[in-house]
């Protein structure tokens, strides 16, 4: 990694709580932040998060050691609040020293007192003030906020609006995430009061993303309105690449759609070893704390191995492909180290001319 100067500015309550150079995140995306992608970004100095969704115990227990012998820099761990042994993953984070347990649903407050009581960093992601407000009551000491811009679940308030509001209401370090790909876009996320930023589009983008070349080239070939935002992926928002695919599901009917979600459910719980009864549970549970319906809950298992199709299996044609909107500004795979150095100083060149002469 080159030695890049870094503007007081991007010195934030961000770095500090994570102990990294850059406020810079690179989110846990399912099948893409394996310990290549995590390691590469801690190398760089940005916070890492290993994706463990998609992973049994061990598998994230092996995980954990490869990321650590790729990197002696903070990393952290995307976990689901939902999972039946999400207790003892937490303890392996201890164990471990993972800085970092991040969320994409919010834990329960239970979950986020074992995570404090272990050392470590609690990060759930939100989309909307009222749950920034009720996990900040709880106890987290950070929150991502992904405006509808982003890719993967998302809800309709674009980032623009949805930060302010979401700063203006805690007091606690916010991560803006959702059409960030540059330095300038991290200096308008500071300037709205946010600590750093979060990026997932533009970490998959990379040349350390072990992503297949033919799948990234796919994304590349996007537009800014390559992508659409779906529900008969899964049952909820869920923006991805606009895809032959896609197309095909969303002119679907219900009846099909909830047949191939029980062929999902089956097939992800042989991979990853999740027994039917716990994935009962766990639907359950989704049902009983949210606004879901059934249907959105069988539906759910699709995602997986929809994304596993595109990203491990190397078959866009047969898979879908999260994306934020920000892809179609994308032309290149820079590694991690170049994508940092490279927003780090695009970001202090723009606050040096923000601070006119003798700044």
């Amino acid at each position: 990694m080159t030695t890049t100067h870094t503007h007081p500015a991007l010195t934030t309550r961000a770095t500090e709580l994570f102990g990294v150079r850059y406020p810079v995140v690179q989110t846990g995306m399912g099948w893409v932040s394996g310990p290549r992608l995590t390691s590469a970004t801690a190398n760089a100095g940005g916070l890492g998060i290993l994706a463990s969704a998609t992973m049994s115990y061990d598998e994230l227990a092996a995980a954990i050691t490869e990321t650590k012998t790729r990197t002696n820099q903070p990393f952290g761990v995307n976990l689901r609040a939902d999972a039946p042994d999400a207790a003892q993953r937490v303890d392996l984070l201890a164990r471990e020293g993972v800085r970092v347990a991040s969320f994409a649903l919010a834990p329960k407050q239970d979950l986020i007192k074992r995570c404090k009581d272990a050392g470590l960093v609690v990060m759930p992601s939100i989309g909307a003030k009222r749950h920034a407000e009720k996990v900040a009551a709880w106890g987290v000491d950070a929150v991502i906020v992904q405006g509808g811009e982003g890719g993967g679940h998302t809800g309709a308030v674009p980032t623009t609006v949805l930060l302010p509001q979401v700063v203006d209401a805690v007091d606690i370090p916010v991560i803006a995430a959702g059409g960030f790909f540059d330095g300038r876009g991290l200096v308008a996320a500071l300037a709205y009061g946010a600590e750093g930023i979060a990026m997932g589009t533009r970490f998959l983008l990379t040349s350390d993303s072990a992503v297949g070349d033919e799948v990234k080239s796919v994304y590349l070939g996007k537009g800014v309105d390559g992508t659409v935002v779906s529900r008969q992926v899964d049952g909820m928002p869920h923006r991805v690449l606009r895809t032959d695919l896609v197309e095909a599901l969303e002119g679907g009917s219900a009846p099909r759609a909830l047949v191939r979600s029980v062929r999902a459910a089956l097939a992800y719980s042989r991979l990853s070893g999740t027994p039917l009864t716990a994935m009962a549970r766990e639907g359950l549970a989704m049902k009983r704390s949210s606004e879901m319906t059934w249907a959105q809950v069988i539906m759910a298992a699709n995602t997986p191995m929809l994304l596993k199709a595109a990203m491990v299996d190397g078959r866009p044609d047969l898979g879908v492909m999260a994306s934020g909107q920000v892809v179609g500004l994308l032309e290149d795979l820079p590694s991690c180290a170049e994508l940092l150095d490279r927003i780090v100083a695009d970001a202090g060149a723009v606050l040096t001319r923000l601070g006119g002469p003798g700044a």
